[in-house]
């Protein structure tokens, strides 16, 4: 029990550190005595950094299901489904600083530490390709739209755009992949 309330602990600590100051910018000392723990106990919950950001992360999974639900189920054009969509995935991979970059570079890299996350985002968009099919250019990959979208979210968190332009930019991306 007391090794789950330090994981817990060190997993919550580490996700306000690094939503705060970024991945790179957080070291696993920080987090060690942030947390009140020694580092060997961080250590044995996480061996290495990108481990502990992969954990920080989890609850991604059941966000992404739900912004996937949520577009798909919205009563509009294949377009509006994808803004939808678009929208949701920007903010989830902001969630934290710089993890837009790093989830959408490490995109097609079996040796990342975040292919878990490249995986799971990778299904989202391959079930909103299942979904929308025949409105959709044909060849349309999951690996396009989350280069793409992954590229916005990583353009908005490294510059001072606001909501209107990252929308105006999603809605470009949804223009081209919408079948004429």
């Amino acid at each position: 029990a007391d090794a789950r309330r330090n994981r817990d602990r060190i997993v919550e600590i580490a996700r306000a550190l690094f939503k705060d100051k970024g991945f790179t910018g957080v070291s696993m000392d920080e987090v060690a005595k942030a947390a009140g723990v020694g580092a060997g106990t961080l250590y044995r919950h996480f061996p290495t950094k990108e481990a502990l950001y992969d954990a920080v992360l989890e609850a991604w999974t059941d966000k992404v299901k739900a912004a996937v639900d949520r577009a798909l189920g919205f009563d509009g054009s294949a377009r509006e489904k994808l803004v939808s969509w678009f929208g949701d995935y920007v903010d989830l991979l902001n969630g934290h600083k710089g993890a837009a970059a790093r989830i959408t570079l490490a995109l097609g890299d079996p040796d990342s530490p975040f292919v878990a996350k490249c995986t799971r985002y990778l299904g989202a968009n391959q079930r909103v390709i299942d979904e929308l099919g025949p409105a959709l250019r044909p060849g349309v990959s999951a690996m396009e739209i989350s280069r793409l979208v992954g590229a916005v979210a990583a353009v908005a968190d490294a510059s001072a755009l606001g909501p209107d332009e990252v929308a105006s930019m999603l809605g470009v991306v949804a223009d081209g992949l919408v079948a004429a």
